[in-house]
């Protein structure tokens, strides 16, 4: 029986379905297809051949299904990204009698992280804990990784830190949850403390690690984390090669982005998809198409995430004709269906080509209802072309879709300015007043001496914040001095107009930037990110202060990337 398992495992291992198939009918013609050990073994031999219905049957034919079979099978459930059908194994094993052990609550654990059930989730820590699985470092790790993905990070800390001993795989769950959390200040810093403990990193914990330092836009922190995959060894994996090309993008470096993609050395769609998209987000379309065609000639197909940044390269490059050939033919050359994120590029590149009445057409001619990333893109269309009637007519939708986010009455208000309907600016003001609809607060970071500062509108918190004042007061002269006039008529305080320009002076990301300017070497760039759109004023501003000060600024915004530099953006003022 041994031997048989051992012949199954090997088909399972190098994908040979067929032989597994003649495997499994010569074990019937001999009569040992019914030993518990032999159906375990087809089990997963069929699973790891992405032959579910096949592992199901035969799991379903055993005439004594014990531990190892449920496990097996809720095992192959979980790997095959059938976690729904993982997670309803788990109840009728307990209605069969069987008891269950830590792989059962491991496997479970796994498909609730996929599946983020938080009150699943709940349920299996307090049966772990009622059965003293509680301790097994098996189970504490799942804990760990399921609290994470499911958004409870208090949870997942209490139990990180209430644990004896910890390993490489409960440190790479923990700080995967500070990096999908967005406390990537706090997974950089349990990354030092594992290195402190002498716990060696593999692969992916420095994946997740980057991933922290690409949210957090720390780019000098990222390249430290650079440093240690090389020192390990690690460029080989493509999990940790496609996330140093995903830091390096978010981080504004994009010429470091093009190095870590080219020492990848088998560069799967991940890889292409990642490069693709930096080099769209950046301004640098033709160069994405470039890179989108060598990958087809190298006989990698795209995904529909390669074809959403295909479209916003096509969209930065001006090329609404090679957009709409891949737009309307998606189906015939790859085989998948448009989504809301293709419409979303399609109605933005038309909006910044001016043709919004084509947008507003697509918009009508959609298969599906359309959702808040259409109607926005419509919106910001309406926004730089100044169209009252589109504009009011996405907001509309935006405000019954997503009524609760303070950026449609901004950016509706600001259509009226632009036009000069003050008294429509007055009506979004009280509005917003009457619907107790809070504009969210602006927050921008940026990384100085690997340390991440984080500022809002008028903050005075930081030990060098007269210097920082400073600096705005010596810009503003200069500004002044160059032909820069605030654009007091898109801020909605109601106040008088100095009170305005000083109001627009302390954004959060002009606070950053001051900063910036007299915490980092001269001539190197300033990098900030912010968890808002760019105002109108903040991005002029910045042009004419890239100038004034021969530096470059690298802003991230919640749309776009800004690469201030000599006077001008790289986003065309169209974001």
């Amino acid at each position: 029986m041994f031997t048989l398992s051992s012949a199954l495992k090997a088909c399972a291992g190098i994908g040979l379905k067929e032989l597994g198939r003649q495997l499994h009918c010569n074990l019937i013609k001999l009569n040992v297809g019914s030993d518990p050990f032999v159906h375990v073994g087809l089990i997963d031999m069929y699973s790891k051949s992405g032959l579910m219905n096949d592992a199901r049957m035969v799991f379903n034919l055993m005439p004594d299904k014990d531990l190892i079979a449920w496990n097996a099978v809720m095992s192959a459930h979980s790997q095959n990204g059938e976690d729904m059908e993982a997670l309803l194994l788990f109840p009728l094993m307990h209605e069969a009698g069987v008891g269950f052990n830590q792989t059962t609550l491991s496997t479970v654990l796994k498909s609730v992280a996929s599946l983020q059930v938080n009150y699943v989730c709940k349920q299996i820590h307090a049966l772990s804990a009622k059965s003293g699985f509680e301790s097994d470092r098996y189970v504490v790790n799942s804990l760990i990784d399921a609290y994470g993905k499911c958004a409870l990070l208090e949870d997942a800390t209490r139990i990180f830190r209430e644990c004896l001993i910890v390993d490489l795989v409960g440190f790479t769950s923990m700080i995967t949850a500070y990096s999908q959390s967005g406390q990537g200040e706090e997974a950089l810093k349990l990354y030092l403390e594992m290195l402190d403990r002498g716990i060696e990193p593999d692969p992916y914990v420095c994946s997740s690690l980057l991933n922290a330092c690409a949210n957090l836009s720390a780019y000098e922190q990222g390249k430290q984390v650079h440093v240690h995959v090389l020192k390990h060894g690690f460029m080989y994996d493509n999990f940790a090669g496609n996330s140093l090309v995903n830091m390096y993008a978010k981080c504004g470096s994009i010429d470091d982005a093009e190095r870590a993609f080219s020492s990848i050395p088998e560069r799967g769609i991940v890889s292409w998809s990642a490069m693709i998209g930096g080099l769209a987000q950046h301004g640098h379309g033709k160069e994405a198409l470039r890179v989108f065609n060598q990958m087809l000639k190298y006989g990698v197909s795209p995904n529909q995430i390669t074809l959403v940044s295909v479209l916003c390269a096509c969209n930065h490059a001006g090329l609404v004709t090679e957009a709409q050939k891949y737009f309307r033919s998606m189906k015939e050359l790859f085989g998948f269906e448009r989504m809301q994120e293709h419409y979303a590029c399609m109605i933005d590149l038309l909006g910044r080509a001016g043709r919004l009445d084509e947008a507003m057409e697509l918009v009508n001619t959609m298969p599906f209802q359309a959702d808040g990333s259409v109607w926005g893109a419509l919106l910001g269309a309406a926004r730089i072309h100044k169209n009252v009637e589109i504009g009011q007519r996405a907001a509309e939708m935006l405000l019954i879709l997503e009524p609760e986010k303070s950026g449609t009455h901004v950016l509706l208000a600001n259509i009226y300015a632009s036009v000069g309907m003050w008294n429509n600016v007055a009506k979004m003001r009280r509005l917003m007043k009457d619907c107790n609809v809070k504009k969210e607060p602006g927050v921008s970071w940026i990384e100085v001496k690997d340390k991440i500062y984080t500022f809002i509108a008028g903050d005075r918190s930081h030990v060098r914040s007269e210097e920082i004042y400073a600096k705005l007061d010596e810009l503003s002269e200069r500004l002044s001095k160059a032909g820069y006039i605030p654009k007091v008529e898109f801020d909605l305080h109601d106040v008088e107009r100095d009170e305005k320009e000083k109001l627009l002076y302390h954004h959060s990301e002009k606070l950053a930037v001051a900063f910036g300017l007299i915490a980092t070497p001269a001539g190197a760039p300033i990098r900030v990110k912010k968890n808002l759109r760019v105002c109108m004023d903040c991005h002029t501003a910045f042009k004419f202060i890239s100038k004034i000060v021969s530096r470059e600024i690298i802003l991230r915004d919640i749309n776009r990337y800004h690469h201030f530099k000599d006077g001008s953006c790289s986003c065309g003022d169209y974001w």
